[in-house]
């Protein structure tokens, strides 16, 4: 997850997304995940006090005035523990990772006040994002201890 500036995404040269100031997230399915996973992690999202407050401390969560854009991306998920050519067994099979994508869009759309944008599961797609800090976060919830 980054924090920007800007941000969008495109599919053939159209743009299927765009945020301007909030934050861009990234998020791959592990093979593992749920429902509750999904729940869990949004509320982690929503409550991060990663935005300054008028004092230039990151005190503040995401507002109704920011963005959030959402990005389909299993290569999170590569393991490169043996050879160079990743592994991404972790990863959910494509059902499965756009049954969870799709929910979690629904839901963080559901539950944030400002705007979700997304990209296109599966999709050959370029992301430009002028980054805000930078602030870049990584967030798993098979691995909630840090």
């Amino acid at each position: 997850m980054r924090r920007v500036g800007h941000a969008n995404v495109k599919v053939e040269g159209k743009v299927v997304g765009e945020i301007e100031a909030g934050l861009l997230i990234y998020l791959g399915v592990d093979q593992k995940d749920d429902q509750p996973d999904l729940d869990w992690l949004i509320q982690k999202i929503l409550k991060l006090r990663i935005f300054e407050d008028r004092d230039g401390k990151m005190n503040l969560s995401i507002s109704e005035d920011h963005g959030i854009l959402l990005i389909s991306q299993f290569t999170l998920l590569g393991n490169l523990k043996k050879g160079s050519r990743p592994s991404f067994n972790r990863a959910a099979k494509p059902t499965k990772g756009k049954a969870l994508y799709d929910c979690f869009y629904a839901k963080l759309n559901a539950q944030f006040q400002g705007s979700v944008a997304r990209g296109i599961f599966g999709a050959d797609m370029q992301i430009e994002a002028r980054d805000d800090g930078p602030v870049t976060l990584w967030i798993d919830s098979q691995d909630r201890n840090y």
